[in-house]
């Protein structure tokens, strides 16, 4: 019998290095495809691929915060990096991944999207700054523009809001682009000023997670990724049940959770998560969190 049948077999290819070794291997950034994250990924391929004609699809990806948004959609963008084209003045990047301005700016949405293809900045009017984004975006090929953070469009006044969402309906209509705005609920109350955004843009929601065979499932994922010695049976209903409690239901806080109690399991020796290692290893719950900042 194979040893370590708890264990991918990437993990296993680590699971004899020392304590540190493993702590810093469990560091790096992973990915971990659970459904609803593979449908919603699915979905953004489909855009990738879809005819070009006048109106395009969009999406809006929305989620609590951390739960895992921005984790899926760079996934996504990393499937599709820029290309060198040696025929061409620009790259070739049929998907690029921008962040919303803190307040709802065209001018500065221009320019973040200009410094991420590390292209010069016009600067002078906003328009002069339009015209460079299209020709920059026509000159790459774009197919979807992905928008992190959207919500932050609400810090601005409504006309702020409407000249943003307006903004973002010209580069769908121009380009013929599709368009991935992401962010938590608010982002649903960000887009109801404009009836044509609500109409165009398809909702997906990353819901919290509940005590249900998909959340054992992914709890059996990440044993897997684990690098821990004895097998811990995270998807055990009580120990499942004790995970979803402290972790609040957002993939992030699990994946925290697991990483801490995964660290404290190896530098005592323990080798798996139990109760007791879960209640030793150091984690506040978000919960927690704000009652302790709250009495600061």
């Amino acid at each position: 019998m194979m040893r370590y049948e708890h264990l991918h077999p990437s993990t296993i290819a680590r699971i004899e290095l020392d304590a540190e070794q493993r702590i810093q291997w469990l560091k790096t950034s992973r990915w971990i495809g659970y459904p609803r994250a593979q449908a919603i990924m699915g979905k953004l391929e489909d855009l990738v691929h879809y005819p070009q004609e006048p109106r395009m699809p969009n999406m809006l990806l929305i989620g609590s915060s951390n739960n895992g948004k921005t984790r899926l959609i760079k996934q996504f963008a990393q499937r599709h990096l820029a290309e060198e084209n040696r025929g061409g003045e620009h790259i070739v990047a049929p998907v690029l991944y921008v962040q919303a301005p803190p307040a709802p700016s065209e001018s500065g949405f221009y320019a973040e999207i200009l410094n991420t293809l590390f292209e010069k900045v016009p600067t002078s009017s906003p328009e002069a700054k339009r015209v460079r984004v299209v020709q920059v975006l026509r000159g790459i090929q774009l197919r979807v523009l992905i928008i992190d953070e959207l919500h932050n469009i609400l810090a601005g006044t409504t006309v702020k809001q409407q000249q943003f969402l307006n903004m973002i309906k010209y580069l769908g209509n121009e380009l013929q682009i599709s368009i991935v705005g992401c962010g938590t609920g608010d982002l649903l109350r960000a887009v109801s000023i404009d009836p044509q955004i609500q109409n165009r843009f398809i909702p997906e929601l990353l819901p919290k997670w509940q005590m249900n065979k998909e959340f054992r499932q992914l709890l059996k994922s990440f044993e897997q990724v684990l690098p821990l010695r004895n097998p811990s049976v995270l998807h055990e209903p009580v120990l499942a049940g004790k995970i979803l409690a402290m972790s609040e239901g957002t993939i992030g806080e699990l994946s925290n959770l697991l990483n801490m109690a995964t660290i404290h399991a190896i530098r005592t020796a323990h080798e798996q998560i139990t109760m007791d290692v879960l209640n030793s290893c150091g984690y506040v719950s978000p919960s927690d969190r704000t009652k302790l900042a709250a009495r600061v």
